[in-house]
């Protein structure tokens, strides 16, 4: 792996990591904390980032690999928020608000999942 390629995840990385903490302030205070709504948007947000991404780069060779690594693995692997998914959807259910645990895993799981195969279709529209 190049320089170039290291430099553009890392800069990739501090940038999703950014981008992520404001999103998620963000939707806290549009939409309060009944469920971590940060989380659910930058996962949704991501999953149709990365799916559209992926596709654009699957059929463009030609896209410069440390452009591809920076978007993809830097950027959007700082951005979304699995790990962060998983502690909330545990302390939810630690605390005993169950329903809304499961709740939050199906709503997540769902709709990100939605959200990639939306990426790639929109991907092969352009």
């Amino acid at each position: 792996m190049s320089e170039l390629s290291l430099l553009a995840i890392a800069v990739g990385g501090g940038l999703g990591a950014v981008s992520r903490f404001l999103v998620a302030r963000e939707m806290g205070r549009m939409f309060g904390n009944y469920l971590p709504y940060g989380t659910l948007a930058v996962n949704v947000l991501g999953s149709l980032a990365l799916g559209w991404l992926a596709t654009v780069f699957l059929d463009r060779p030609e896209i410069n690999s440390a452009l591809r690594l920076g978007l993809a693995v830097g950027f959007l692997g700082a951005f979304t928020t699995f790990s962060t998914f998983s502690f909330e959807s545990v302390q939810l259910m630690l605390s005993g608000a169950v329903w809304r645990a499961v709740l939050n895993i199906a709503v997540n799981t769902v709709v990100c999942l939605g959200m990639c195969y939306l990426g790639m279709q929109l991907a092969r529209l352009g």
